[in-house]
């Protein structure tokens, strides 16, 4: 399956695709389009990178504007927020638990989210940070975790980096998560570009890939959504 990541999977909806839109907080956090403004350059031998910090209208709009068949990304900047936002989203929306953004003024939190888990969720996935410590993966497959994606932006001085820079760090999460559990799916992001970078990722254990960074380039992205729908 491809998943296509946040920002432009709030834009990206195929048949043949599933779109993760977000992320979304418990409040709304305004200045979206300034920021990006601001923020996001893109780097010759270095990628994307951006410091947009989650601005996005708050998890109420994500709620009024939910369609089964994507995932909505969550991201929880306090404990006390988990139980008003487990109370606002309906028991089967489809979730991404984003745990990982570099660019707010504080941590994402990363434990006690065991409420979100239920059967009645076909997606309760946990994005991870490039530089996630194993310690950190442990405690979420014991609370009952099995769906990982591997991996959010790689954390700079300048801001959250995408692309190329991420691959290595990925490839050694999902290779750290595959070797121990064999019960969990891995959707690997990072630096996807073609079929080639899909199967170096198939052959360590991923499941499923997400592109984000690619839909820059319209004409990089069709091609490869051609040939990821299309395969001989």
């Amino acid at each position: 399956m491809l998943f296509i990541s946040p920002p432009f999977g709030n834009y990206i909806n195929t048949s043949k695709t599933t779109p993760i839109r977000g992320s979304f907080t418990l409040n709304e956090r305004p200045g979206k389009w300034m920021q990006i403004l601001k923020t996001l350059r893109y780097i010759p031998g270095v990628g994307w990178i951006n410091k947009i910090g989650l601005r996005n209208p708050g998890i109420d709009y994500a709620v009024k504007t939910y369609k089964k068949g994507e995932i909505i990304s969550i991201a929880i900047m306090d404990k006390k927020e988990i139980k008003p936002i487990l109370d606002k989203i309906p028991e089967d929306m489809d979730i991404e638990l984003n745990i990982s953004c570099p660019n707010t003024e504080k941590h994402m939190i990363g434990s006690g989210l065991k409420p979100f888990l239920n059967s009645k969720r076909n997606w309760c996935i946990v994005k991870l940070s490039p530089l996630e410590k194993s310690g950190t993966i442990n405690n979420l497959y014991e609370e009952g975790f099995r769906q990982f994606h591997a991996s959010n932006t790689l954390p700079s001085l300048k801001g959250g980096i995408s692309g190329k820079k991420i691959t290595p760090y990925t490839k050694i999460i999902i290779k750290y998560i595959k070797s121990n559990w064999d019960d969990t799916i891995v959707i690997a992001g990072g630096g996807i570009r073609t079929m080639k970078d899909v199967e170096e990722y198939k052959k360590i254990g991923a499941d499923h890939f997400s592109v984000s960074s690619l839909c820059f380039n319209p004409i990089a992205f069709l091609s490869f959504y051609y040939d990821f729908t299309n395969p001989f």
